[in-house]
């Protein structure tokens, strides 16, 4: 990840644009990836799988620590993304197995 330094406003968030562009397409990457898992799982209660999500938020606060970004506003993000991504799995979840 290389940080351009920008010259003018107009740059700045011509580069935040782009920014966002990459992580909206990397969480909908991620929730195919969910959708895919659902599959494997074999109850709702396993889809909501709090260990694994427990684990996941841990893993990107010491991410967001290592570069100096706050670790409650990524944990913030990561509970939004994840319950929603929740609510997701178990919507393939139900249609892979015909509920």
């Amino acid at each position: 990840m290389q940080l351009k330094e920008c010259h003018t406003l107009d740059e700045a968030r011509q580069e935040i644009d782009k920014v966002d562009e990459e992580i909206v397409k990397l969480i909908a990457l991620r929730n195919n990836y969910i959708k895919q898992i659902a599959h494997f799982k074999t109850s709702v209660d396993e889809v909501k799988a709090q260990d694994r999500i427990d684990d996941v938020i841990s893993r990107a606060r010491r991410q967001a620590i290592d570069l100096d970004l706050s670790p409650n506003l990524i944990n913030d993000l990561y509970l939004r993304m994840i319950d929603g991504m929740v609510e997701s799995e178990i919507a393939e979840f139900q249609n892979a197995k015909g509920m």
